[in-house]
């Protein structure tokens, strides 16, 4: 279809849907979510020319995943953002299924963006290329065309291109899938982002003392923390154990020391990166200040998204709150960019006591910070709860779409908890970062209460969080 086309489409969708989605009582207050449409991976995610880039894959023509595009919006504080261009649609064959999922750079003082050009064929089989655009004066993006096609050896589940700089060349992980069904990392070079060598798989299943372990490995993205190298990815078909990996896909960790000559990356075991329900693709980025900051859809692909009640108000999924990763006892940690706290509405409420006696606090669009001595249990708006019997954190919602409870969990030794809500979402700190758990949830929208109780004693902060500004 041309881009004209497209654009048309997008503006009846637009016009007819933004109200509708913006009267959901579910619509989210701080997190970024789609006008309308299906939102899910973050893409591109980049600091330049003194503001943030996110880019997005979107289907703003309906809540269902198909052709994706790339949606834009870009801050110059991680809080007040605006809607930029949209950056890529669907319109050449060599991506005429859909610009899937990738990362941004800046070169010669241009934002570029590589990404995977899906192709679908009519006998379902598919192919893949990995496909440049470049920033233009007014905000757009010019395509440049594929840089990578399908490499020999893999099918056609080759996608999501991370991109990096390291003494004067550029570098990429790429998602792979060998003929045996066996998810990989492919490892890139370049000089000049158009002429691409694999150098090798750096890991994936049977690599790096690893048994059968996921028949594809999405969103890679590989950098260096204070002092370590870390691989990010989202193995697809892990088994799942009593307390972990319980989602449909996992997302999480390796620490290893990448060789950028030889192309080997000895790891260590694996890491979940978030112990909750809706957590995948993350994307990070380096700040000109130095951080590491990352994003992740705070989604689940195949599994209940689509059963979201917001989808009859026309929009569906959103992003997690930005976070800042640490490396610290051997371990990655994350925390909620300190941004987030222009968020905070005044000074807040203070309390301590036991939990039984706490009052109700608002828990809408709110923040907690907890510190913790002894069990307790947090009522979340009457439809999840949290739980501390003194060595396991439980977290527990009602499904959505089978109304039936379910369970996530993270053992060890509580000390302190920071709760960020929206009024659909939720994401939990553990311990200052040590661990996360992040979720969606849909309570009754007249129910607005934390309720707490139990034995133990609380010390609790808690703010009201103002709307972030979306121009």
């Amino acid at each position: 279809m041309s881009e004209v086309s497209l654009l048309k489409q997008l503006a009846r969708s637009l016009m007819t849907g933004q109200l509708i989605a913006a009267s959901d009582p579910y619509r989210l207050h701080w997190h970024l979510a789609p006008t309308v449409g299906l939102l899910n991976d973050p893409n591109g995610f980049i600091q330049a020319h003194d503001r943030y880039h996110l880019f997005y894959q979107w289907n703003p023509l309906a809540c269902r995943h198909g052709a994706k595009w790339w949606g834009h919006w870009s801050s110059v504080d991680l809080v007040h953002w605006r809607h930029e261009p949209v950056a890529l649609l669907p319109t050449e064959e060599y991506e005429i299924s859909g610009c899937y999922s990738g990362s941004a750079v800046l070169n010669n003082d241009k934002i570029t963006l590589l990404y995977t050009g899906n192709v679908k064929y009519a006998d379902g089989s598919r192919t893949a290329n990995q496909c440049l655009a470049e920033e233009l004066p007014d905000g757009t993006y010019q395509k440049l065309g594929p840089v990578i096609p399908l490499p020999e050896g893999y099918t056609g589940h080759v996608r999501d291109p991370k991109v990096w700089q390291h003494d004067g060349l550029w570098y990429m992980v790429l998602a792979a899938q060998t003929p045996d069904i066996k998810g990989k990392v492919l490892f890139y070079r370049s000089s000049d982002l158009q002429q691409w060598q694999l150098i090798s798989e750096i890991a994936g299943t049977h690599l790096n003392g690893l048994k059968e372990f996921g028949y594809m490995w999405e969103c890679p993205d590989l950098f260096h923390l204070h002092g370590h190298d870390v691989l990010l990815c989202c193995p697809q078909g892990l088994a799942a154990e009593q307390y972990s990996y319980l989602n449909l896909y996992q997302c999480g960790y390796f620490v290893g020391e990448l060789d950028y000559q030889q192309g080997t990356f000895p790891h260590g075991e694996f890491h979940e990166l978030d112990l909750g329900f809706e957590f995948y693709a993350p994307q990070t980025t380096e700040t000109s200040d130095g951080r590491r900051l990352m994003f992740g859809w705070l989604g689940m692909p195949d599994d209940n998204e689509l059963a979201q009640p917001t989808v009859k108000h026309g929009w569906v999924d959103c992003m997690t709150c930005p976070r800042e990763l640490f490396f610290r006892d051997g371990q990655l940690y994350q925390q909620p960019a300190e941004e987030l706290q222009q968020l905070r509405q005044g000074s807040g409420a203070t309390w301590q006591g036991n939990a039984s006696e706490a009052p109700l606090f608002d828990g809408v669009s709110a923040e907690l910070l907890l510190n913790v001595d002894g069990p307790f249990s947090l009522s979340l708006r009457d439809n999840a709860s949290l739980n501390w019997d003194g060595e396991c954190l439980t977290l527990t919602r009602l499904n959505w779409r089978t109304n039936e409870t379910e369970s996530r969990y993270w053992f060890g030794k509580l000390q302190s908890l920071q709760v960020l809500l929206d009024s659909s979402s939720l994401e939990l700190f553990i311990n200052n970062g040590e661990a996360c758990m992040t979720a969606r949830y849909f309570p009754d929208p007249t129910k607005k209460s934390l309720r707490f109780e139990g034995t133990g004693a609380l010390s609790i902060h808690h703010w009201l969080l103002s709307a972030c500004v979306i121009e």
